[in-house]
């Protein structure tokens, strides 16, 4: 038996008022890194500033970091932390600014290196010379703020590159349920179901674990049972509370798992038409849950411990639920023109097939399986 890790951030700080652990750090420059628009709106990034100069430190902030971060915007936030030396590096909003803080971090710590240096598994050299790491999440969903995982655009060959270095997880990870409060319907739709892919592609992983299954398992609960109602009750606290944390357990479980075939095509056809993940995820799970009972049972087990008949069932019926389309000709985000889908169909098959998280999917797909369940997913077919 080959020798395994497990890795989680050393201090998860979770619950009401979270948020106020950043008075308590130590040292004397912060960089804040965002995205939009929303956590200044709300008053997060604000409160965030005021508590890091509270624990006497000067601060920057970096934001404009778009959904899909791109490598330009990695090395435009690693110039300005390479002008302003932080020790700590603050992420906070969703999973996009938790993603390129990261790797603004470590081209901060080697700006040396090029983005193609670090793009192969376990190839980015060891962080924490300069700066600690912070990660809150704003959405509960891509559970970056646990995971030595980071998705970055390369918007020139609009291809998403999966960063994988075990030096990503975050020293501290805080997870105050206020923040998500204000997310939209849709966005707590598409998160929450980027929770639910989370961990089903870890539970079906070939490098599942008994460490890995139980997190896994019980994020699958947590959304099952609470993503509708916070996705039709937004302040309630409970809901919210239990899918902030579903998305941190699952992402304890993917970041030593690993993940599959939803995100190795999730991550292609994102970059080819510039859909949502989550909403990627999904469209694309049902479909690939079927595909993978061939090679598995722990769907089965699954099913048994949570009392449900049919997982994959179970994700179609949230999907409508959450007001998610069936397949990807019936979704309306972004122009999913056919004619371009079939020009595109077999790069974009390839790629997938290439993605480091085919690599730990059950039984050993093809090309030219990934190009069927990307058939089956945009026209909404039987496999």
């Amino acid at each position: 038996m080959s020798v395994m890790h497990f890795s989680v951030p050393r201090d998860i700080v979770y619950g009401e008022n979270a948020l106020q652990t950043l008075s308590t750090l130590k040292g004397k420059r912060a960089v804040l890194v965002t995205g939009g628009s929303s956590m200044k709106r709300f008053g997060f990034l604000e409160q965030a500033q005021s508590l890091l100069e509270k624990a006497g430190m000067a601060c920057i902030v970096i934001d404009g970091v778009e959904p899909n971060p791109s490598v330009a915007t990695v090395q435009r936030g690693a110039k300005a932390m390479l002008e302003f030396e932080p020790d700590w590096i603050v992420a906070i909003g969703g999973g996009s600014a938790l993603d390129a803080a990261k790797v603004m971090w470590c081209f901060y710590e080697h700006p040396q290196l090029k983005f193609e240096d670090i793009i192969a598994v376990g190839s980015m050299p060891p962080l924490r010379n300069k700066a600690r790491f912070v990660a809150i999440p704003s959405t509960s969903g891509t559970a970056s703020e646990i995971t030595a995982f980071s998705v970055i655009t390369d918007t020139e060959n609009h291809i998403k590159y999966p960063i994988v270095a075990a030096d990503m997880v975050p020293d501290l990870a805080i997870l105050d349920p206020a923040i998500p409060e204000l997310m939209p319907p849709h966005i707590t739709a598409n998160t929450g179901m980027d929770v639910l892919a989370h961990a089903t592609e870890a539970v079906a992983s070939i490098a599942a674990t008994s460490f890995t299954d139980p997190y896994a398992i019980e994020a699958i609960r947590l959304v099952l049972e609470n993503l509708e109602t916070a996705y039709h009750e937004p302040h309630n606290k409970t809901a919210r509370f239990n899918m902030h944390n579903a998305s941190a357990l699952a992402g304890m479980a993917f970041t030593n798992a690993s993940l599959g075939l939803v995100h190795s095509l999730a991550h292609k056809i994102g970059g080819e038409f510039g859909v949502t993940h989550g909403l990627a995820n999904a469209i694309l799970m049902p479909y690939i849950i079927t595909f993978n009972r061939q090679f598995t049972d722990k769907y089965d087990r699954v099913e048994k411990l949570l009392g449900i008949n049919d997982l994959a069932e179970s994700v179609r019926q949230l999907n409508a639920k959450l007001g998610i389309p069936a397949c990807f000709k019936q979704c309306d985000e972004v122009d999913f023109d056919e004619s371009k889908f079939r020009d595109v169909l077999n790069r974009m098959s390839a790629n997938a097939h290439a993605d480091p998280c085919t690599l730990t999917n059950p039984g050993k797909p093809t090309v030219a399986d990934v190009k069927a369940l990307y058939t089956a997913a945009y026209y909404g077919t039987t496999l």
